[in-house]
């Protein structure tokens, strides 16, 4: 079984995107390997599927915009997240992903 990879950080948490830009709606499409795949309806360009993924992980998880930042892979498909305020366990509950242990 695959898990997401989280990292506990001070007072968040770290995690690797795929972003799939352009889709027909914004949604989470759940684990792809050790990354959380989501599909963004705003195109790659100019920040634009950036601005909706992170507006998109803000309202699924329940914090303030600017507790969430992407941290590597600004320009690239496969980003990584820092969610300020949250445990990795909030996190996994907040994204209905299921843990084995």
């Amino acid at each position: 079984m695959t898990d997401l990879t989280i990292q506990q950080v001070n007072g968040g948490v770290v995690f690797a995107v795929k972003v799939i830009a352009g889709a027909g709606q914004t949604c989470l499409c759940g684990l792809l390997g050790d990354k959380l795949k989501i599909k963004v309806c705003a195109v790659a360009e100019k920040g634009k599927a950036n601005k909706c993924l992170l507006d998109f992980l803000s309202k699924q998880l329940g914090v303030k915009k600017k507790d969430v930042a992407i941290i590597a892979g600004q320009t690239t498909a496969v980003k990584h997240i820092r969610v300020q305020g949250i445990s990795s366990q909030t996190l996994l509950n907040k994204l209905n992903l299921q843990t084995d242990s």
